[in-house]
C-alpha cells in the first residue's frame, strides 16, 4: 500500500487541529465575574428633612448645574467640556484604553505576512565540487511567500485578556466622567465663592460709604464743640479699617477668577468675570435612595469595572498552566526565471502544528496567579471603601445643608438685632447720651453679623454643589460605553 502523500497529511493535520479548536474553544479557565455584595443602608440618616420632588427630575441629566438657573454659570460650565486641559488628558487616556481592546482582540485571528523577494547569486569558483551541481550565477524569485501562524484560544487566555481590556476601558470611561464631574463641581464652587466675595465687597463698599458719612457728622460735631477729638479719631479708625477689609476681599476674588480661567482652558489674563453678588439660596436637592448611589457615582462604577478586570486577569494567569497549540503554514511560488514563476511546478507550501507545555518554571505561574488573586481582593476592598466614602460625602453635605439653613435663619435674626442696636447707639450719640465708642462697637457688631450672613449663604451654595457631586451629578452607569 502506498503511503499517503503530503497533501493527505496536511489535510489530516488541519482537520485534527480544527476539531481540537472546536472542542476546546469554549473552555475558559478562571472564575466568572460576579459583583461582590456591599452593605447599602435603607435610607440616608439626614434624608428626613428632604422630600422627593414629583416628578423626580431635580438634577438635570448631565447638565446638573442648570438647577441653579444661572446663565453665567451655564456658559462657563460648557467651556470646561470643550477647553479644559485636564479633561482632554482624561479623554486621551480613554482613547488609549479603547485602543487596547483592539490590540487584545487581534490575538483571536491568525497573523499573515507576505514578503516577495528577488535575489541574484554567484557561486564561488574555488569551493568544493564547483560547477557540478549548479551554475556559477543564478537568480531566485519568490512571489508571494505567505506565512500564516495562529494560536487557537483553547483555554480562554485571549478571551480573558479582552474581557480585562474591555473592563479597563469602561473603568477609564467612568474615570473620564468622574474627572469631568470633579472639574465642573470645582468650577461651580469657585464661581459661587467668587459671587460670595462680590457680596462681601458690596457690603463693605456700602459700609465704607456709611462710615464716611458718620465721620463727617462726627467731625462737624467736633468743630461745633459737641464731640471730642477722640470721637473723630475713633470714627476715622473705623473707616480706614473697613476700607482695608474691602481691599483685602479683592485679593481673594482675583485668585478665584484666575482659578476659573484655568478651569475653562484660558490664561488668567484672558478672563474677566463681572461682579454678581449672591442673592438667592440654593435649590432643594432631594438625595434619592442610597442604593441608587451605586449606579449614579462614576468613581464607584470605575471601581466596580476594575474588579471585573482584576477577575479576568486571574483567568489569564490560570491559562498559563495549560499547553499552547499553534498552527503555522506558508506557500507561494519560487523559480530562478520570471517566465515560469507562476507555473504549477514552481509552487511550494508548508503546514505544521505544534503543542507546547511548560514543565518547570520555579513557581513563576503560581506566583503570578497568587498576585492576580491578591489584586482582585484589593480591587474588592477599593470598591467597598469607595462606596462607604460616597455614603459619607452624601451624609456630610445633607447635614451641612440642614445645619446651615438653620444657621441662616438665626443669622438673619442676629443681623436685624445688630442693626437695631446700631440705630439706637447712633440716636444716643446724636442726643449726647452716649460716647462714640458705643457707636463703633455697634458698628463692628453689625458689620460682623452681616458678613457672617453672607458667609453662611456662600457655604450653603458650596454644600449644594458638593451634594450634587456626591450624588453623581445626574450621571448613570447606563452611560458607560458598550465596547
Amino acid at each position: 500500500m502506498a503511503l499517503p502523500d503530503a497533501r493527505c497529511w496536511a489535510g489530516a493535520l488541519v482537520f485534527c487541529f480544527g476539531i481540537i479548536a472546536l472542542l476546546l474553544g469554549g473552555c475558559t479557565v478562571g472564575p466568572n465575574y460576579q459583583r461582590p455584595s456591599t452593605d447599602v443602608p435603607a435610607d440616608y440618616k439626614e434624608s428626613a428633612e428632604f422630600k422627593a420632588a414629583q416628578p423626580r427630575d431635580e438634577i438635570a441629566k448631565g447638565k446638573w448645574w442648570e438647577v441653579y438657573g444661572d446663565p453665567q454659570l451655564n456658559a462657563l460650565e460648557e467651556q470646561v467640556i470643550v477647553s479644559n486641559q485636564t479633561l482632554k488628558e482624561a479623554q486621551a487616556q480613554f482613547a488609549q484604553a479603547r485602543a487596547a481592546i483592539t490590540v487584545n482582540r487581534a490575538a483571536y485571528y491568525p497573523t499573515i505576512s507576505a514578503v516577495p523577494a528577488a535575489a541574484g547569486n554567484r557561486e564561488s569558483q574555488t569551493k568544493a565540487l564547483f560547477g557540478t551541481t549548479s551554475p556559477v550565477t543564478y537568480a531566485d524569485y519568490q512571489l508571494p511567500p505567505i506565512d500564516v501562524s495562529w494560536e487557537p484560544d483553547v483555554w480562554g487566555r485571549v478571551r480573558r485578556s479582552v474581557e480585562a481590556a474591555r473592563a479597563e476601558a469602561q473603568a477609564t470611561a467612568a474615570d473620564l466622567a468622574n474627572t469631568q464631574l470633579s472639574l465642573q463641581a470645582e468650577l461651580a464652587l469657585d464661581y459661587f465663592q467668587l459671587r460670595g466675595l462680590d457680596s462681601q465687597q458690596q457690603l463693605l463698599d456700602s459700609t465704607v460709604t456709611s462710615y464716611e458719612k458718620a465721620l463727617e457728622l462726627t467731625d462737624s460735631r467736633y468743630k461745633g464743640g459737641v464731640a471730642s477729638a477722640v470721637d473723630v479719631a475713633q470714627a476715622q479708625t473705623q473707616l480706614e479699617t473697613t476700607r482695608a477689609q474691602a481691599v483685602d476681599v479683592a485679593v481673594d476674588r482675583t485668585a478665584f477668577g484666575h482659578a476659573i480661567a484655568v478651569l475653562i482652558g484660558k490664561s488668567p489674563a484672558e478672563f474677566t468675570q463681572a461682579p454678581s453678588p449672591l442673592t438667592l439660596p440654593p435649590p432643594a436637592i432631594p438625595p434619592g435612595l442610597p442604593s441608587e448611589l451605586l449606579e449614579r457615582r462614576p468613581d464607584i462604577a470605575a471601581a466596580e469595572r476594575r474588579m471585573q478586570e482584576a477577575n479576568a486577569q486571574i483567568g489569564v494567569a490560570r491559562a498559563a498552566y495549560f499547553p499552547t497549540f499553534s498552527l503555522t503554514g506558508g506557500g507561494g511560488f519560487e523559480s530562478q526565471a520570471i517566465s515560469n514563476l507562476l507555473t504549477g511546478p514552481s509552487g511550494f507550501w508548508s503546514l505544521a502544528g505544534s503543542a507546547a507545555e511548560l514543565l518547570f518554571d520555579g513557581g513563576q505561574r503560581r506566583g503570578v496567579t497568587q498576585e492576580a488573586r491578591a489584586a482582585y481582593d484589593k480591587s474588592v476592598d477599593t470598591y467597598r471603601q469607595t462606596t462607604l466614602t460616597a455614603f459619607q460625602e452624601v451624609e456630610d453635605n445633607l447635614s451641612a445643608l440642614r445645619v446651615l439653613e438653620n444657621e441662616a435663619t438665626i443669622q438673619d435674626a442676629a443681623v436685624a438685632a445688630a442693626q437695631h442696636s446700631l440705630d439706637l447707639s447712633n440716636s444716643r450719640y446724636k442726643g449726647g447720651v452716649a460716647n462714640y465708642l458705643e457707636v463703633t462697637t455697634a458698628q463692628s457688631a453689625a458689620l460682623g453679623d452681616e458678613r457672617a450672613d453672607v458667609d453662611v449663604l456662600t457655604r450653603r451654595m458650596a454644600a449644594s454643589v458638593l451634594l450634587i457631586k456626591a450624588l453623581g451629578g445626574g450621571w448613570n452607569t447606563s452611560q458607560l460605553p458598550h465596547l
